[in-house]
């Protein structure tokens, strides 16, 4: 009878939602859908209303933001914030560089690079913004224009969100969700009605961005079939592969993070990486080297720029089929790719994170555009094979697997494409759905499976809708239409991530720089002692019971005294065996003081003449606050020095509190 009732107590409810944001977004999105499906003509109509009054009115915006955006992140990298950890001061990351620079990468570009890698540049330089036609000044116009519609601009914005997310969810333990990033803004009021609004919207930029890249993915693949298995292009074979490849995707929902989506980012980055190789010793190799150089240098010489033009003295509603749907593209992409990135990012620097983002996936991205474009653009000036820039003209969802016409082994690699783009597919609907599902579940990321299944399934119906109301236009549409609103949230997310980060360098400030009253003159230990006490290592055991019977009673004495003062103080233990003091101070920021057991392998001269029975690992009794592990070990303290250490460390947090205000 306990058996089964343990057994009940740790199985899974079998359902953990916040109702007010999945039953809100839910709701928008049936009856988005069931518009668009039952009147698309209607529908498509008033998608391009909507897209055309927000380039005008808002083009200045959105251009506003993006700086805003880029230049923030650069300086938390930059400056003394670059050191605070996305976790505790003790946390390491989860996953190696490898894993996470290919979850980051198959994430937040994916599916676009395969779409636009070889059809932008060649229909930048068909039909230029400035320059004259199919001319060499053109030819370098469009690469200078996809670098930057692919460059920093898109990371920053990722970052924002993913560091904002990363630092309130793993550093101060708020759910990991978008309302936590305006916790010093708001304060506990983001646990209601304006907390679900925000989540709400970020549910449906998350559902309409991954979309977005799920409706392009399916007409390049259905192109790739057209290509190699004469499968005709339609909106209902479309469809279909909406459904068979979202199916594929629920399998990978299944088998969870570690077996589904990291493993098949793994498998993109290997395939990407085969594929850019390829192009790039099939294609006029030294001619890519040179180019790939330029470009950067093009890049980064008109990056400022290119950021503020918005063609206000020459209007040609370039920037808004452009620029601003790349933006807004972006933005709509930015709670699920930055909610991604943040739970796969505990652990590592500011400005680790930082550098990661903003230079392994761009450099990535700079080479597949430069290999991709630069060797069409050589086709087409140099080897005079103009039916490619045809072909792309007539059929942009074409112009990869065209191409490939061109190059050896052609059918074999414009195949390898096709299953890359299915992968992107995958792992955009998979990781999509975990986001979306965190969003709705509270911050949950253990929610049951199916919730993560009806979410990856409502991805593909509403893809299927956008195509069914106007294709690729009404994809366009969407996007820039649902990124309006999270940019004024973004906004105010950075100005709550700033005003939290300096509040943890004042006190880093304020903790190193307090001046504490004298302690207590202890009973001087011989040397004898402290030399066996530097090289005994304690076991599990040891460190649990002076922990029980020195550690505990010294913070329950210290409970004691400052409840006799009217405090607010408590005692708790964990099933780890650790012990820890709360001292509430209502709207200030509470004080933490933790002893727990930690594990460490022990130094190479430690084991040397012991028995080979010994454990290999030793333990110590750390001191944890609220910002994580202070790295220092009290096994072996008296309780009248546990007491005084507890006291010196409330009296560097009394003044920090005293200094921030």
């Amino acid at each position: 009878m306990s058996s089964n009732a343990s057994e009940e107590s740790t199985r899974k409810p079998r359902i953990q939602i916040n109702p007010p944001v999945f039953l809100g977004s839910a709701g928008l999105i049936i009856l988005f859908v069931v518009f668009t499906i039952l009147d698309p003509g209607r529908a498509g109509e008033l998608f391009s209303g909507i897209q055309g009054w927000i380039v005008h009115t808002f083009g200045w915006f959105y251009v506003l933001a993006m700086a805003t955006f880029l230049i923030f992140v650069v300086l938390l990298g930059v400056f003394g914030y670059g050191s605070i950890k996305l976790g505790p001061d003790h946390s390491e990351p989860d996953y190696s560089y490898l894993s996470w620079f290919a979850m980051l990468f198959s994430a937040g570009m994916g599916i676009g690079l395969m779409f636009f890698g070889v059809a932008e540049p060649v229909m930048h330089y068909l039909t230029p913004p400035v320059a004259d036609p199919g001319t060499v000044e053109a030819a370098r116009d469009a690469m200078r224009i996809t670098f930057f519609h692919w460059g920093v601009h898109a990371w920053a914005i990722y970052a924002v969100v993913a560091i904002s997310l990363a630092y309130f969810s793993f550093r101060h333990n708020l759910p990991l969700t978008i309302r936590s990033a305006f916790y010093p803004l708001i304060g506990e009021r983001i646990h209601g009605p304006f907390g679900h609004a925000v989540d709400i919207f970020a549910i449906l930029g998350t559902m309409f961005g991954v979309a977005t890249s799920l409706g392009f993915g399916a007409i390049q693949v259905n192109s790739g079939l057209n290509y190699l298995f004469d499968v005709p292009v339609s909106i209902t074979v479309q469809i279909l592969l909406i459904a068979g490849i979202t199916l594929i995707a629920i399998v990978s929902v299944v088998l969870g993070l570690d077996g589904g989506i990291r493993r098949l980012s793994e498998l993109n980055m290997i395939l990407a990486i085969a594929l850019v190789a390829f192009v790039l010793v099939a294609g006029p190799t030294v001619f890519l080297l040179q180019t790939l150089t330029q470009n950067i240098g093009a890049y980064a010489s008109n990056i400022v720029t290119m950021t503020f033009n918005l063609e206000a003295y020459e209007p040609t509603g370039w920037v808004g089929g452009w620029t601003l749907f790349y933006w807004g593209w972006w933005i709509a992409w930015a709670p699920f790719v930055g909610m991604f990135i943040a739970r796969v990012s505990r652990g590592r620097t500011i400005r680790e994170f930082v550098l990661g983002v903003l230079l392994v996936p761009v450099g990535f991205t700079f080479m597949w555009m430069t290999f991709f474009g630069n060797t069409a653009l050589h086709m087409i000036m140099a080897q005079g094979i103009t039916e490619l820039g045809e072909a792309v003209s007539a059929d942009t969802t074409m112009a990869l697997f065209q191409f490939f016409e061109h190059l050896p082994l052609s059918s074999i690699m414009s195949l390898l494409a096709t299953i890359l783009v299915v992968t992107f597919f995958v792992t955009s609907s998979d990781s999509g759905s975990l986001v979306i599902d965190m969003l709705a579940s509270g911050g949950e990321d253990d929610a049951p499976v199916w919730q993560r299944i009806f979410w990856a399934g409502s991805e593909g119906v509403v893809a299927s809708a956008l195509l069914l109301a106007g294709g690729l236009a009404a994809l366009q549409t969407a996007t820039i239409a649902t990124a309006l609103p999270f940019t004024v949230i973004m906004l105010f997310m950075c100005w709550g991530l700033l005003r939290a980060l300096r509040i943890d360098i004042v006190k880093r400030a304020s903790l190193s720089n307090a001046v504490l009253m004298p302690q207590i003159a202890q009973k001087p230990v011989s040397w004898q002692k402290r030399i066996t006490s530097l090289l005994h290592h304690p076991t599990e055991t040891e460190v649990k019971e002076f922990i029980t019977k020195t550690v505990t009673p010294a913070l329950e004495d210290v409970t004691i005294e400052l409840k006799k003062r009217d405090m607010d103080v408590r005692v708790e233990h964990g099933e780890d065996g650790r012990v820890w003091l709360e001292i509430l101070h209502g709207d200030e920021i509470d004080f933490f003081y933790s002893v727990r057991p930690r594990t460490y392998s022990p130094p190479t001269f430690a084991l040397r003449g012991t028995s080979k029975k010994r454990s290999k690992s030793y333990y110590r009794a750390e001191v944890h606050l609220s910002e994580g592990g202070q790295d220092y070990d009290v096994m072996g303290w008296s309780k009248e020095q546990i007491i005084t250490d507890v006291i010196d460390q409330y009296e560097k947090h009394l003044h920090f509190l005293l200094t921030l205000r």
